[in-house]
């Protein structure tokens, strides 16, 4: 199982060219583990791509639709008082802004704070990094 951070769900709803690393890694592991505010997060990058003129209107309802069929199957980590606990920590060790401290918290939740031999997937450096510290097994794709 592998937590996947909003910026690595992005190129499974947009063609990008990092989309088929995305669809790759999803292949090998189709079980994925997503923070809350996923969902939210996607739609905003959706509306950024639709209003900058990357997509179109029609892309961009494609896109939402993709977005909310893999809420159906994705395993999503609520708020809770524990994230937010984490999240808390995680500001005052790392550089992070606030939704990536709360998608790295709930990685964190989800591995019962254990993040030894954890996937974490990100295409954000800094988060990327934090997890690193933090004990996860970073992935990447291209």
């Amino acid at each position: 199982m592998i937590f996947w951070d909003t910026s690595a769900v992005v190129p499974l709803i947009v063609d990008e060219p990092s989309t088929e690393g995305a669809e790759r890694t999803l292949r090998s592991d189709p079980s994925m583990i997503v923070w809350w505010g996923t969902l939210i997060e996607g739609l905003s990058a959706v509306a950024r791509l639709e209003r900058d003129g990357v997509l179109d209107r029609p892309a961009a309802d494609a896109a939402r639709r993709t977005l909310a069929g893999y809420r159906d199957f994705w395993l999503e980590i609520a708020p809770r008082d524990d994230v937010r606990e984490h999240a808390a920590r995680l500001l005052l060790r790392h550089p992070l802004r606030v939704a990536d401290a709360m998608q790295l918290a709930a990685a964190m939740v989800w591995a019962r704070a254990r993040p030894d031999r954890h996937g974490f997937l990100t295409r954000d450096g800094r988060l990327a990094e934090a997890a690193r510290k933090e004990g996860f097994d970073v992935i990447g794709f291209e």
